[in-house]
């Protein structure tokens, strides 16, 4: 009876439900049973993917690979159920074969940068091939540093596939962009309010500054950068320090959150009343004047406020400038 099935039983159940696979997703996974056409490899509950084994013959004709091999491949399409995979290696058919199935499937394969050429990149792909890779599609940064991608090894995706061959657009971009997609996903699962983190700061404004969390940027406001007034957050933080910030708001609905450094410090009005009582005697540093009295720094991070009323000696003013000055 379904009620009374075990836990471990209900979980294998659930394990061997077929995973769905979409176009050009990537696995790691190792190779079960090779015969005269086909390499297959095990995708989990108990369901098999098969590759043309012409992938793993070596230009003599002899196998590559052999079971229990662990290999990364790309899933191409679903027929009848069976799941048939692809890998990046070029010695599938032929070039263009491999190209155009790539162009069709949006699977990723390696490639070579070249050189720089107006526009973009040359990209070889192999000896006799190669690729443009326009300069929006090799990052999704802005290119400071053309020579830090030339000589470079990197995936790319098949944009336009065209003139049997002879006009062959490549772009890294999409790959990048889901990396960072699932990235930030997995953020925004793991980060939570309250929780103390690391980052870098990315930019400075007047308001505050924008700290990077690996992925999702934060605002710190300059009223949360410190326990003392900052009148220019640039004094204390500039783009690529690193920072200890704890997380007090996230809005996920409208991407922001908001971090304070204050919080990582030790609040000083806990030791000032500690050492002071009604009726002590203090020296203080006027920071800022309102039409209602003048606050007063007291210690690092501590200000108090010199009322109006106290200011003028029986005087009537309107603001605590016509009394005190700052400073």
């Amino acid at each position: 009876m379904e009620d009374n099935k075990s836990f471990s039983e209900l979980l294998e159940e659930t394990n061997l439900k077929p995973r769905r696979f979409s176009a050009g997703e990537r696995i790691d996974a190792i190779i079960v049973n090779i015969t005269v056409e086909w390499v297959f490899i095990d995708l989990g509950a108990k369901s098999e993917g098969y590759l043309d084994k012409k992938e793993f013959l070596d230009e003599n004709g002899n196998l590559t690979a052999k079971e229990g091999d662990s290999i990364t491949a790309y899933f191409v399409s679903s027929r009848h159920g069976e799941k048939l995979f692809t890998t990046k290696l070029l010695s599938s058919k032929s070039v263009d074969d491999f190209l155009l199935k790539a162009f069709q499937t949006q699977i990723p394969l390696e490639a070579t940068v070249e050189k720089e050429i107006k526009g973009g990149f040359s990209v070889k792909v192999n000896q006799n091939v190669s690729g443009f890779c326009p300069y929006s599609q090799m990052d999704i940064k802005k290119i400071d540093d053309v020579a830090a991608y030339v000589g470079k090894k990197f995936e790319f995706i098949v944009s336009e596939y065209s003139e049997k061959g002879r006009n062959i657009i490549l772009s890294r971009r999409p790959i990048l962009e889901k990396l960072e997609k699932e990235k930030i996903t997995a953020l925004k699962n793991s980060l939570q309010k309250g929780m103390t983190v690391s980052g870098v700061v990315a930019n400075v404004q007047k308001f505050g500054a924008f700290v990077d969390l690996g992925g999702i940027q934060g605002l710190l406001p300059v009223s949360e950068m410190g326990w003392s007034r900052v009148e220019d957050p640039k004094v204390l933080y500039a783009p690529g320090d690193k920072v200890e910030v704890v997380i007090i708001n996230i809005d996920w609905e409208n991407n922001k959150i908001t971090l304070s450094a204050k919080a990582t410090l030790p609040n000083p009005w806990d030791g000032f009343v500690r050492k002071y009582t009604e009726g002590s005697l203090l020296k203080g540093k006027v920071t800022n004047l309102t039409n209602f009295g003048a606050f007063v720094a007291l210690e690092d991070g501590v200000e108090g406020l010199l009322h109006i009323a106290k200011l003028a000696r029986g005087k009537k003013i309107k603001h605590a400038s016509d009394a005190i000055k700052a400073g």
